[in-house]
């Protein structure tokens, strides 16, 4: 683990959210809301898992917290730092993985992470002890002096993951990092995540595969057409549903949202 960026273990919550809404301009000019008025926290050492189907809002609210998109209304924290005020200052701490994410083609796997360790601030000593870190954990030593091009999708995806781990930040927002995998290399992924979590990181997981959520998130909020219809631990959601898996308590709030008055 590179010592050089420390994860606070005292601060809490590493992630807080209040009331952040995003609106796009629809093919007519009227508003589209994407998400509204999401509000949560992630304290370090907790994966919340954000679960919805596609086309519920999860990437644009996730793009948000990871100030990549500008909030229409509400404010996030990362790590103390409010995003809309100091966005480098919160980047910094984040570690962002989404599904179109891409490498550079031409670059050799060992070659993309020296770049992006560069990007990052790092010296290249401990550039070069990092990956070698990140090639042991996640099994990547047979394909590192491989171009990028070359690799498949389980590879890429092994490399991409490595580049957002590289600097150590301590939030990790992962946006459907198992979609089109295999189930061993899903499983080398998932088996990371939860070493992060032991190592105190603060973690998002947004996933559509119950299952994985169910292994993984310590809470879980279901998303549904732009909005966090609920929120808790696992176990307290079978209870309020009568269930005991995720994918019935995820149809029976849906069916309760389609209940309520206009």
């Amino acid at each position: 683990m590179n010592q050089e960026n420390p994860i606070d273990r005292d601060m809490a919550p590493m992630i807080r959210a209040e009331g952040l809404r995003k609106e796009f301009s629809g093919p007519k000019g009227e508003p589209v809301v994407a998400v509204k008025n999401a509000t949560f926290s992630v304290s370090a050492g907790e994966i919340f898992g954000l679960l919805g189907p596609n086309g519920a809002g999860k990437t644009t609210l996730l793009r948000m917290l990871a100030t990549i998109i500008q909030p229409t209304a509400g404010q996030c924290w990362i790590a103390g730092h409010p995003a809309s005020q100091a966005p480098e200052q919160a980047r910094r701490q984040v570690g962002f993985l989404s599904g179109n994410t891409k490498l550079y083609g031409r670059l050799k796997a060992r070659e993309m992470l020296l770049y992006f360790g560069r990007l990052y601030g790092m010296r290249d000593d401990a550039i070069a002890r990092r990956t070698e870190e990140l090639a042991e954990s996640l099994d990547m030593k047979p394909f590192m002096e491989r171009r990028c091009d070359t690799l498949s999708t389980g590879q890429t995806q092994k490399v991409s993951i490595a580049r957002v781990l590289l600097h150590d930040p301590p939030v990790l927002i992962l946006d459907e990092p198992t979609l089109g995998l295999d189930i061993m290399t899903s499983t080398a992924i998932l088996d990371f995540i939860l070493d992060a979590k032991q190592r105190q990181h603060s973690i998002i997981f947004s996933t559509h595969y119950m299952t994985e959520a169910e292994l993984l998130c310590d809470r879980v909020g279901l998303m549904y057409s732009g909005e966090i219809m609920a929120m808790d631990t696992k176990q307290r959601l079978y209870e309020e549903t009568m269930t005991d898996n995720l994918h019935d308590v995820f149809l029976a709030f849906v069916h309760r949202q389609a209940a309520l008055p206009a």
